[in-house]
């Protein structure tokens, strides 16, 4: 695949980090396919559909009176119309109360279809390794 297709898909990440940074949903909007599925970190098990995946934005924006998301490693493997990545995000900034919170990395993957001319997330997951003795999720790793 050309070096357009993976700068095009790079963009496309930038645009989450951008959106999310400015708490704009119509922005993400446009970076999701419209019958997404999520497997996000909180219940349930999956987000079916874009209106689903922007609740979730929604809801993480409502801890925040500042937010920031970043992108460590993104490694991307893109074919004619269908493309994967994978790499650490970390979602941070300020609470309501005004505590600043470093936040928590994530594993993240994304499922990449090309629709039209533009490449949308069809799929992605963000998860943490959990502590098998405990059953806990490890929140406080950094990459």
């Amino acid at each position: 695949m050309t070096a357009t297709a993976h700068d095009a898909i790079r963009q496309q990440v930038g645009k989450i980090v951008e959106g999310i940074h400015a708490k704009d949903l119509d922005a993400l909007r446009r970076i999701y396919a419209a019958d997404v599925v999520s497997f996000d970190v909180e219940p349930p098990l999956q987000h079916v559909g874009v209106e689903a995946k922007l609740k979730n934005w929604a809801r993480a924006f409502t801890f925040f009176a500042e937010v920031a998301y970043e992108v460590r490693d993104l490694t991307l493997t893109v074919g004619d119309e269908v493309a994967f990545g994978h790499c650490f995000g970390r979602l941070s900034g300020t609470l309501g109360d005004g505590t600043a919170t470093n936040g928590m990395w994530v594993r993240a993957t994304f499922g990449f279809r090309k629709i039209e001319e533009d490449w949308l997330i069809v799929h992605d997951q963000a998860s943490v390794p959990f502590d098998m003795p405990s059953g806990r999720g490890v929140v406080d790793l950094e990459p």
